[in-house]
Order: structure tokens, then sequence, then C-alpha cells
């Protein structure tokens, strides 16, 4: 095995002709991931084209592959990175994008079963991501452990929000954290999160960050996605490329993921969902453990398990998964 390749095994990438896509297929190959990569779309002329622009990059000792065939593309898959449902438009929430994302990823799941079973890790990247990856494990039939959903986008702009606050470089922003959905009924956490060395939740309330202040902040956070598709006509499609291909990497075995994902969640607290926790992604798969915080943080995250919820029981209701109490009869490890 080449030095300067993660593994050999296969990667691949569906919904590859799509912004989201494309830009992970590049940001796989610059980050010398796997020289097996399969790209895959059901628009084959953009998928086509994206494989063209990808040989004229020119990268050295790759095997870049395309496909419109399921099969073709996800057989013998180690590794798949999804980003193939409907992108969000202008006036919609990601909860607008359910029905249509959740008959996708019903699909996916399916096709995981039927073609990779032995799949090692799963990020599920489209909207809603806490749904549309619950409903993939479940028809999947995968271990939860090898299945995990994009969230960190939430605590990156909180950083960012934060970073641009106080005139301080980005990365001198640390454990800035949202858990529980990906939407608007997030949990933002100031608990552990410091500002140059200073606890933040020690500057909140306080003349450096006002309680308003904060309260406004945090609301630029919840709407950071609307406001990248006011800015640029279309929704998030870099972070989200970048962000999922560093979870598939810390499943392969690379650098540790830096931020909280999607996880499945069974616990006392919280049951039968898949949310943002405090997570570990390693070759061993995705870990999580409920966030501590304050009285207040921890009755936003209750808050947003109930939205997750009823999302999820939405979706039984049109059919999609069966009631909880017979997940088990399509995913045994959901028992």
């Amino acid at each position: 095995m080449e030095k300067n390749f993660l593994t050999h095994e296969k990667l691949t990438i569906v919904g590859a002709a799509g912004m989201i896509g494309s830009n992970m297929v590049q940001t796989a190959l610059m980050m010398r991931l796997t020289p097996n990569i399969c790209a895959y779309d059901p628009y084959a002329p953009a998928l086509e084209g994206v494989a063209e622009e990808m040989y004229h990059c020119s990268f050295g000792g790759v095997n870049l592959t395309w496909t419109s065939d399921i099969r073709e593309a996800l057989s013998g898959a180690k590794y798949v990175v999804s980003s193939g449902g409907a992108a969000r438009k202008a006036g919609m929430t990601r909860e607008d994008l359910l029905k249509g994302n959740a008959e996708i990823a019903a699909r996916f799941g399916k096709d995981i079963r039927a073609y990779c079973p032995d799949v090692k890790h799963v990020v599920v990247v489209f909207n809603p991501a806490d749904i549309t990856g619950l409903i993939a494990l479940i028809h999947a039939g995968i271990e939860p452990s090898r299945l995990s959903t994009l969230a960190a986008l939430d605590s990156t702009r909180l950083q960012t929000e934060l970073a641009r606050f106080f005139g301080v470089a980005q990365d001198t922003v640390t454990h800035a954290r949202t858990y529980g959905g990906h939407g608007e009924q997030m949990a933002v956490f100031a608990s552990g999160t410091q500002i140059d060395g200073t606890p933040l939740d020690s500057l909140i309330g306080s003349s450096a960050l006002g309680q308003e202040q904060w309260a406004e902040l945090q609301q630029r956070v919840i709407q950071g996605g609307k406001r990248i598709i006011e800015l640029r006509g279309r929704s998030s499609f870099q972070s989200p490329a970048y962000l999922s291909v560093e979870m598939i990497r810390a499943a392969m075995g690379g650098e540790p993921f830096r931020w909280p994902a999607g996880v499945y969640v069974s616990c006392d607290k919280f049951r039968h969902i898949l949310m943002a926790m405090d997570t570990v992604i390693t070759k061993e798969g995705v870990a999580y453990r409920v966030p501590q915080g304050t009285a207040p943080e921890a009755g936003a995250l209750e808050a947003s398990y109930r939205h997750l919820c009823a999302l999820r029981d939405e979706v039984i209701g049109m059919g999609i998964v069966p009631p909880v109490e017979r997940w088990g009869e399509l995913n045994p490890h959901l028992k």
C-alpha cells in the first residue's frame, strides 16, 4: 500500500453530480484518502462532467470511476458518503424536505443492505439529516456505530459567530458545540466553550457579551444555513462537503473528527432517535456520550429531541419506516 493513502478500500460518493457531491469527490482526492473512489449519480451527463473535471486535475495514482448504476457503485464499497437528496431552496426549512428525502433515504438504506452490507462506515449528509440518517440505518440493517450524519455545520457556525463577535482568530474559539437536531431546533451550548482561553459562560451576561447579544448570536447560528441561501442563491455545498469527508477520513483511521456528529441514540433519556451528541469517530465506528451542560441547555436538548421524535413519528405515519417496536424486523441491531 502506498504510504500516502489512508487505505486502498473503495469509497463511494452518492450524489456526486451535485455541488456537495462533486466537492466531496475533489476533497477526498486532495486528502489522499484512497485511490479507489467511485462517483455515483442517476444523472449521467452531469456525473460524467464531474469525472472529466477530476481527470483534468490530474491527481496521481488514483482510480476514479463513475457510474449511474447503484449496484455497480455500492458493490465492494467499504465507505460511503451520500448527499443524494434534494437541496434546500430559498424559503424552505430542512423539515420541508422531509417527504421526498425520506423516500430517497429508504431506497439508499435498502441499496446498502443489498449491495454492500459489510460497509465499514456510512455518512449521510442530505437533510433533514437526523431523520434521513435514521431511515437509512433502519433499512440498511447495519450496526448503529457504522452510520453517522453531518451535524458539524451548526458548531462551526457557532465558532464563526463567536470569533467574529469577539474579534479573535477562529481557531482560538475552542469546543464550540451545538447538539440535538441539525436544524432550527438545535440546542446551542455555551458550557465548555472557550474564547481564547476564557470560558464563554463566564462572559455571558457581562459587559463583554450581554444576554440579549448572546440570544441574537444564537439566532444567527440557527439561521446560518438560511443566510448562505440568501447570500449565494443556493444552499451550502463547500462546507458540508469538506466536513463530511473529514468524518469519513476519521472512520478510515485518519485524523480524529473535531466536531459533533449525528448518531443513533438509545439511552435512558433519549431513545430510538438519531441526533447530534458528543461523539468520537474512529475505525471502530461512531460512539457517543450525552453532553453535560446547564439546566437550560439540558432543557434545550430535550426540546430538540422532542422535535426530532415528532419528525420520526411523521415518517412512521407516511409508512417510510415501521413503528418503533418493529424496527428490529428490518434491523436486528435496533431491538
